[in-house]
């Protein structure tokens, strides 16, 4: 898969902003402007610079109020949906959590192996369509191999759609990669508004039983579950496939 990349990435002008926090930004902009623009209709129509004045503060004042209304309102929202609770959370955390999540709009979930999962963390169906889901619960932006792993993925799970979803960002690359490829993108700002919009005991109840998810280790060369094991030079983790298996790892 290739992508037409830009000259100039180093720039911080290329970072790429997700369609909500666009569209937040536009709304500033044009109620930022609105008093000017009051204060220019009016002068126009009463050829009056006091009235235009009286009128342009009204406009500023009206305007910071919605900013401030809306600015609470999206407060509310983050911290109704946890995030910051995600945002602790363990790679596998994540996928139990998004689990749950989408049970709760109805889908029917199952997570697939930690390891040999062909790109999907999770395969939903609901009514006739099927969807594979790519979580990534990360502390920086999320690059093009996640957007790859979904686009193999559709194909060996013989599903209709790709989602790729992230507490995080999308690189330009990621993004750019996705739209070729129909994949859909779920940032944090649509992840906030997701979680939300569900009921909050049940959200609750969710981050309760995931943060009781364990991470298990996971054997590197079969996929198999480790177990722990005592040997002569002291206790590791052998994997439960022995003996066609004989993969060993020490403790951390």
């Amino acid at each position: 898969m290739q992508i037409n990349k830009k000259g100039n990435r180093g720039n911080a002008m290329a970072r790429r902003k997700s369609a909500a926090k666009r569209e937040s930004e536009f709304i500033d902009k044009v109620l930022g402007l609105s008093s000017v623009g009051v204060f220019l209709i009016i002068l126009s129509i009463t050829k009056s610079f006091e009235i235009s004045i009286a009128f342009g503060v009204v406009g500023f004042i009206l305007s910071l109020v919605y900013l401030i209304s809306r600015k609470r309102k999206y407060n509310e929202k983050v911290k109704k949906s946890k995030i910051h609770d995600v945002d602790s959370m363990t790679g596998i955390q994540f996928e139990y959590f998004l689990k749950l999540i989408y049970t709760q709009q109805g889908y029917k979930v199952q997570t697939t192996k930690v390891t040999c999962d062909y790109g999907a963390d999770l395969v939903m169906t609901k009514g006739d369509k099927k969807i594979v889901v790519q979580a990534k619960r990360y502390n920086k932006r999320v690059g093009i191999k996640a957007i790859q792993e979904v686009v193999s993925s559709i194909a060996y799970y013989k599903a209709n759609e790709g989602w790729a979803v992230t507490n995080n960002e999308f690189t330009d690359a990621a993004i750019e990669l996705a739209k070729s490829n129909g994949i859909k993108l779920i940032e944090r700002t649509e992840l906030i508004n997701m979680i939300s919009q569900l009921d909050s005991k049940e959200t609750a109840a969710s981050l309760e039983q995931t943060h009781t998810v364990v991470t298990k280790v996971v054997c590197e060369k079969c996929g198999s579950e480790m177990v722990l094991r005592k040997g002569k030079r002291g206790d590791f983790y052998g994997c439960s496939n022995f003996p066609k298996c004989r993969y060993t790892k020490n403790l951390d």
